[in-house]
């Protein structure tokens, strides 16, 4: 059965640093699985830091679609998706009910799994409240898919300017 690690965090929250010190502390073979296309010169730049920060041993895969026919197929590994936020802007055109549809399937896929996967994505919500029906359908639908990650997974981390809050921990704690 396959483990969830999901990081959720706002903008330069910290949490591609944080999944990366996972990923390099496992021990494990690492594929990094990159959601990001490069669109114009500041994204290009931003996918070069990314790439200069990770392990030069690490399998790198770029998905902007059908996640979850990949996934199905990692074994016994570590596998980082860096990041969600960005993946259901590539499924954008699509109406809620299938997005959502196929976040269950990638969220199948990883439990089935025999590997590890650590999953980053952005929280929208708390942000400022778009001026545009697109905009505001994308902010909900992501942070209904971000409910989908954060109630299937193992371990569930919130970042806040670089720090982990690990919110299933805290929650066990409460009771």
């Amino acid at each position: 059965m396959g483990k969830l690690i999901f990081i959720l965090g706002g903008a330069r929250s910290g949490k591609s640093t944080f999944a990366l010190e996972l990923a390099k502390k496992s021990g494990k073979r690492v594929t990094f699985i990159a959601t990001a296309t490069p669109m114009d010169s500041e994204m290009k730049e931003r996918i070069r830091v990314h790439k200069n920060n990770r392990t030069r041993d690490w399998e790198t895969i770029e998905i902007t679609k059908n996640l979850d026919k990949k996934i199905g197929r990692e074994k016994n590994k570590l596998v980082l998706i860096d990041c969600l936020t960005i993946y259901i802007y590539h499924l954008i055109n699509l109406d809620e009910k299938e997005i959502l549809n196929h976040i269950r399937k990638v969220i199948e896929a990883i439990k089935k799994s025999h590997s590890e996967f650590i999953v980053v994505s952005n929280e929208v919500g708390a942000g400022i409240h778009p001026n545009n029906k697109l905009g505001r359908y994308y902010r909900d639908v992501l942070g209904r898919a971000n409910q989908m990650f954060a109630h299937a997974s193992d371990e569930f981390y919130v970042m806040f300017a670089g720090i982990p809050v690990d919110i299933k921990k805290w929650k066990k704690s409460k009771r």
